[in-house]
């Protein structure tokens, strides 16, 4: 088991990555620099290589992909992600660390947001999502993450090795942070300093197909974490439709004794029927989501006991 594993995703970073490895292995010299290439056709397996980092490959495009193989491959006390593309300062690392190793902190968020994102940053767009997903994960999720989709975070071993990685690709940030958010894991924010990509180097984010598959996470992960909230909201929205197209149909009621728009009556009373089942799904799906937290305390007890065994060395049988 390493005592600090350093997780570098790359596609096509031959530009920078050589320069990330480095500094990562001078920053931290008790630490592993590992670097999954991702179908890279420049050469950036390679010079990772020579730089000093372990180099292993994921064939599945797709960030989420590269993100699950590392987890499952890699026992570390502390694990240390970070893009190839060098707008991280390595210099912050030993600030990421520290909370794992001595505070127990599950997660570590690198703050690109309270500094120097939003003028380093070149790409308006991109600053437009980063403060929407924040606002919107914040505001569902009742909590203060002060960046969402930061690509420099450090992880616990149990965080690691408990988290279920769904995204196949940059929505794998905003999983990772609804993740903490519901299992009430320890997170703590470290404020870094962003720096916009060098001369030649090209994200790999869109930032409209990607950005509209971040937001259908939040909403999916909504759906999946507070079932109770999202049922309710489309309840009260169904609920609302039923009482104001119902209102004309009373209101011609009482003035006439008839009621002459019986398809409008019918279509509303079975809206009405959708409204209650949708709140009492989001009930039934609340209390099976309580059983699930149940559960993965449970689960979470395995997990430290085997990080014990590694750490000790003792096996497994």
């Amino acid at each position: 088991m390493d005592k600090i594993a350093v997780l570098v995703p790359c596609y096509n970073e031959a530009k920078t990555v050589a320069k990330v490895v480095a500094d990562f292995r001078r920053v931290l010299p008790e630490c592993t620099v590992y670097v999954y290439d991702n179908n890279s056709t420049d050469g950036t397996a390679e010079l990772a290589e020579k730089a000093g980092a372990v180099v292993r490959h994921e064939h599945r495009q797709g960030k989420g992909h590269v993100i699950r193989r590392m987890f499952r491959e890699i026992d570390a006390e502390c694990y240390v992600m970070v893009d190839g593309d060098d707008t991280y300062p390595a210099e912050c690392a030993p600030a990421f660390v520290a909370p794992v190793l001595e505070k127990q902190a599950d997660m570590v968020v690198g703050d690109r947001l309270s500094s120097t994102y939003f003028t380093e940053n070149k790409r308006p767009f991109h600053n437009f999502g980063n403060t929407l997903v924040r606002g919107s994960i914040n505001t569902i999720f009742h909590s203060d993450i002060k960046d969402v989709m930061t690509g420099y975070r450090a992880f616990n071993y149990q965080f690691v090795k408990s988290f279920p990685v769904l995204s196949k690709g940059f929505e794998i940030e905003t999983e990772m942070t609804i993740h903490a958010i519901d299992k009430n894991m320890y997170v703590e924010n470290v404020v870094i300093d962003y720096r916009d990509r060098v001369e030649g180097s090209v994200s790999k984010l869109n930032t409209y197909s990607d950005g509209f598959r971040v937001l259908r996470t939040v909403g999916r992960l909504f759906r999946s974490y507070k079932p109770f909230g999202y049922f309710s909201l489309i309840a009260a929205v169904l609920f609302a439709l039923a009482v104001g197209f119902f209102i004309p149909v009373l209101a011609e009621y009482f003035n006439t004794g008839l009621v002459q728009r019986f398809p409008t009556l019918i279509t509303c009373g079975f809206v009405a029927i959708a409204a209650l089942q949708s709140l009492f799904a989001g009930l039934i799906l609340h209390t099976m989501r309580q059983k699930d937290r149940q559960d993965f305390e449970a689960r979470l007890i395995g997990i430290s006991e085997d990080y014990k065994r590694k750490l000790t060395g003792v096996d497994h049988e």
